[in-house]
């Protein structure tokens, strides 16, 4: 008898949401059906203090279901420094050394078969790893049936399998974490576009009536043969969003991590008509800014902080023990421990607009996952990988560190010699990847599998070869969130969040009106904006969801500040060397 595909799939859904779809509930009968929640946060109106105004919230429908808020709760920890390394972590919470993991991509065997999946998970096991990057969402597409987005359409893809659902049946049992990995920006592949009709390069790409892809000053969008997203335009951040948020709602995963998070490598980026009508209205700059001009940067780095905000802290939500992870980019060779005006003359920072360090900082991310490519046999890139570690360690605040390392580019020696390293520096290890474990697979000198037994036994030869656990509840499992309405602008809004009369926390709305904090003390707290206020409480844990909150009267514009860090190559520019053509070209499908 052949089993409906359909059904199969679901049979590996989070339960919550089985039992909605059973019942007829849809996504907010599944929140209703788990633990019972605490009653939501007030939302009392009583008076603020002058010179503040109390608008009424508009209560609109709520952005997702009210989390549980009756787990126990956890210290108040106080706003991390970015250059602090020894901020006390959550209690329970692992060590960032106990993080084994392996990326899974989709771009080869691995993922596309029932077998296939079933083979990954053992070599997984047999090689010590406790936590599997699964590649979930490649083009704005899905390696699942359970999304809100389209599936993968790849000829050699077992039809009606759900590889996410089986990697989930099969690595959970063996103590293995599942992350799903989604390339948050990166939307088409000229080679291998998706064939499905609604998918968003054809509703939204190039020839479209609305486009929404990132462009060049000169109007061109591609970066060699991809397309990607701006995350400066409202519509494409929440849709990329939600899409990632389906999988949350509809699978038992235990972490996202965000891919391309990020304006792509080669040129200036952030030149489509809407995006620079964007900054201007939201800025009161004038005329087309330069590639270099370090307001337009600033403005563009707040575009990328905004959608880790939008879903890191609609994703902890839908279930407050979710771990956020993103892949972040370091290029070159690395600024000294806690040097963040050093950072800021990076190509992460200055070029792809990555501000990883203040993800770390304000608790967006539960682990950084730098992609510390580098090759061991240049001594010079074995300096920057452990410099690199170093740093990221330096600035993870409450939070984990695992250096993502390029097994592909290196032999099983040298791979496992870096993971010993990043191990005595702090921080975790992750390999890339389970398809090409090593130099010699990835120049198609050695079979894969034959690849990965030389890395394991490479590794067994470490301390990675004691197998260890990676358990206990991520460092962030607390916030705040809500959207403004009511005018044209509502992009770069300062929120402030007070507490008494102590301002705890600043932040500023994305393109949609979003506004989310992560790590703010509980209790009451108000929400300030453009000389509004409205109250609610801070949860001991979960995330207090704020209706909308209409604003009568817009603060003035105002620009980001640009940073004053210098321009590398100018004077008083800190001596970091540039990215290598390795690392700009590195060849094939690798994350970032």
């Amino acid at each position: 008898m052949t089993q409906n595909p359909v059904l199969s799939h679901l049979a590996h859904l989070r339960p919550a949401l089985l039992l909605s779809l059973t019942l007829g509930l849809g996504a907010a009968g599944a929140q209703a059906n788990q633990a019972p929640a605490a009653p939501a946060p007030s939302l009392s109106l009583s008076a603020t203090p002058a010179p503040q105004t109390l608008e009424t919230p508009v209560l609109g429908s709520p952005l997702l279901g009210t989390p549980a808020l009756a787990s126990p709760s956890l210290a108040s920890p106080a706003l991390a420094s970015p250059a602090s390394a020894a901020a006390a972590p959550a209690p329970n919470t692992p060590d960032s050394t106990q993080l084994r993991g392996l990326w899974i991509d989709g771009f080869g065997p691995g993922l596309k078969t029932a077998a296939q999946v079933r083979q990954t998970v053992d070599d997984a096991e047999r090689m010590g790893i406790n936590v599997l990057v699964v590649q979930t969402i490649r083009r704005a597409d899905c390696f699942c049936l359970g999304s809100s987005l389209p599936a993968v359409t790849d000829k050699d893809l077992q039809p009606g399998f759900d590889p996410l659902a089986e990697v989930i049946r099969l690595a959970k049992p063996k103590g293995m974490k599942v992350i799903a990995w989604a390339s948050v920006t990166g939307i088409g592949n000229l080679s291998n576009l998706n064939t499905n009709p609604n998918h968003v390069y054809k509703t939204h790409g190039p020839q479209s009536k609305d486009p929404w892809l990132a462009v060049r000053s000169d109007g061109s969008w591609q970066e060699g043969n991809d397309a990607w997203l701006d995350p400066a335009i409202p519509e494409a951040a929440k849709y990329i969003s939600d899409g990632l948020l389906s999988v949350v709602k509809n699978y038992d995963v235990d972490g996202i991590q965000l891919d391309r998070i990020r304006y792509p490598d080669s040129g200036d980026w952030g030149y489509s008509p809407r995006v620079l009508h964007r900054y201007r209205l939201e800025t009161g700059r004038s005329g087309t800014p330069s590639g270099s001009d370090e307001y337009f940067k600033a403005w563009k780095r707040d575009q990328v902080t905004g959608l880790v905000r939008r879903i890191s802290v609609q994703a902890k939500a839908i279930r407050p023990e979710l771990w956020v992870s993103a892949a972040t980019i370091v290029y070159g060779s690395p600024p000294a421990p806690g040097d963040i005006k050093a950072f800021q003359s990076t190509a992460s920072y200055r070029n792809v607009m990555q501000d990883w360090p203040r993800w770390m900082n304000e608790g967006l991310l539960d682990i950084n996952m730098p992609m510390n490519y580098k090759r061991e046999t240049s001594a010079q890139q074995a300096q920057w990988y452990d410099g690199w570690n170093r740093f990221a360690r330096s600035v993870q605040g409450r939070g984990l560190s695992a250096s993502g390392s390029s097994i592909y580019l290196n032999t099983p020696q040298d791979s496992a010699a870096q993971a010993q390293r990043a191990l005595a520096a702090g921080v975790g290890w992750v390999g890339y990847s389970y398809r090409t474990p090593t130099l010699a697979v990835y120049e198609e000198k050695q079979t894969a599998e034959a690849g990965r037994e030389a890395v394991r036994q490479a590794l067994a030869k470490t301390s990675l070869g004691k197998a260890v656990r990676f358990d206990g509840p991520p460092p962030h499992t607390r916030g705040l969130m809500g959207t403004v309405a009511g005018q044209e602008r509502l992009g770069g809004l300062q929120v402030e969040l007070l507490q008494g009369d102590k301002v705890v926390a600043t932040s500023v709305t994305d393109g949609g009106g979003f506004y989310g904090f992560m790590d703010v003390p509980a209790g009451e707290t108000r929400i300030r904006v453009s000389g509004q206020a409205w109250k609610t409480a801070v949860p001991q844990r979960g995330i207090a969801q704020v209706p909308n909150l209409v604003i009568r009267k817009l603060s003035p514009v105002s620009a980001p500040a640009p940073s004053t860090a210098p321009a590398p190559g100018t004077p008083g520019a800190p001596n970091l060397a540039p990215p290598t053509p390795q690392e700009l070209q590195r060849g094939g499908e690798t994350p970032g």
